[in-house]
């Protein structure tokens, strides 16, 4: 049985009197000598009744030796029952078996009130915080009243002594209980630390990851796609302006037809590559998506102009800026609500996120040094496709981040 004498049972973890307690841990090194302490302190004073007893030559010297046999057997019992420390029952009714044969001893023998002490410890620990209270009080007007039955007049000491040793007792207890406490903070608090920094540890690699594919998707789709794309027209031109029945037209025909399966397979490259926000569906869907995932401030999307295709690299720009931005609201703008605007006009594609938070000052010298908010990262995926980023805001007064970007040529040779 666990008899840690320095924490209520109530308060242990894994203990039946709290049941939202976690499962209990094995006990510390000086949790186990506590225990050990507790179980010699109250052997030796049960001992030094018997023993006096017997040296004194007390008139009821036989009694006492068979009372605190007794009591050490029946502390024994209990010490040794796995039943004590499950069921609240059993742990009461150890409690009062031992309590009679200490009341018992007590009766008998002045030196049986020195064993209150350890028996605090013992109440504290199996009961209630309460019902302990309320068994540390009664054992000291026990030890009391056996002080003033045994004592040839009755002194201050008389009761300060057992009043003393109960405050104690339930100030160590207390203490010790408050100590616990802190320290399975300090614990989940650990706990919530490592996990945090393995989450950030598996979103900075999945981050890494997706970097990667939208460069890679940029790369392709900014070199060897339009590459082939320009050799497939050149030669098209040249293949035009052979006369019919030249040597060379089948040789520029099968290069062109060369040219347009690089080309297709330079696009599946490129679609294999799109993040997975847009593997799904189209960017309208992907930002509808986002505006529903977030949680607060209310979100609202919405579309203006007519939807046309988008190359892969301006819909990855254009999510990005809008996850980035919307990102920035939840965590610093301390918005109610927010929108976000896809506008397709004739000549661009701009998408804009307002939000009615706190505000901020874009001309602060650690955004413009790329301190927060993302800002820097924002132009910089803008001004890789020809666009530009706005961002106006003052304090108090919401935000706006506006990106637009030019449409591509629409070319049919174009690879977008």
């Amino acid at each position: 049985m666990d008899l840690t004498p320095s924490l209520p049972r109530s308060s242990l973890p894994g203990s039946p009197l709290h049941a939202s307690s976690p499962p209990s841990r094995p006990l510390t090194p000086v949790l186990r000598a506590l225990r050990l302490c507790l179980h010699a302190l109250l052997g030796g004073l049960i001992a030094l009744a018997a023993v006096k007893a017997v040296a004194d030559d007390a008139p009821h010297a036989t009694a006492v030796v068979l009372s605190a046999l007794t009591m050490a057997v029946v502390y024994t019992v209990g010490a040794l029952s796995p039943a004590v420390d499950r069921s609240p029952r059993a742990a009461a009714v150890w409690l009062a078996a031992l309590g009679l044969a200490w009341l018992i001893l007590l009766g008998l023998s002045r030196d049986g009130l020195w064993s209150a002490f350890p028996l605090y410890f013992l109440q504290l620990h199996l009961l209630p915080m309460r019902w302990g209270l309320t068994a540390v009080a009664a054992t000291a007007a026990a030890a009391i009243a056996g002080f003033v039955l045994h004592g040839p007049a009755v002194t201050p000491g008389s009761f300060l002594g057992p009043l003393l040793g109960a405050a104690v007792a339930v100030a160590t207890v207390l203490g010790y209980q408050a100590l616990y406490r802190e320290s399975e903070r300090r614990r989940e608090l650990i706990d919530e630390l490592l996990a945090a920094r393995e989450d950030l540890a598996a979103a900075e690699r999945t981050a890494g990851t997706l970097a990667e594919r939208e460069r890679l998707a940029r790369e392709i789709h900014d070199t060897l796609a339009q590459g082939l794309s320009s050799i497939q027209l050149l030669l098209r031109a040249a293949e035009r302006m052979l006369p019919v029945g030249a040597p060379a037209a089948a040789h520029v025909r099968q290069a062109r037809e060369a040219a347009q399966d690089n080309l297709a397979e330079a696009r599946r490259f490129v679609q294999a590559l799109t993040p997975p926000d847009l593997e799904h569906g189209s960017l309208a869907a992907a930002l509808e998506r986002l505006c529903a995932a977030t949680p607060a401030p209310a979100v609202q999307f919405g579309v203006s102009g007519t939807p046309v295709q988008l190359p892969t690299p301006y819909e990855v720009a254009l999510l990005r800026v809008a996850q980035s931005a919307l990102a920035n609201t939840v965590r610093h703008a301390r918005a109610a609500r927010a929108e976000i605007t896809l506008s397709f006009m004739e000549t661009s594609v701009a998408l804009d996120v307002v939000d009615d938070g706190e505000g901020f000052d874009p001309s602060a010298p650690g955004l413009r040094t790329g301190g927060g908010f993302g800002l820097p990262a924002m132009r910089s995926r803008a001004r890789s496709l020809g666009g530009t980023l706005s961002v106006e805001s003052a304090p108090g007064q919401g935000t706006a981040v506006a990106i637009t970007l030019p449409l591509p040529s629409a070319d049919p040779g174009d690879p977008a």
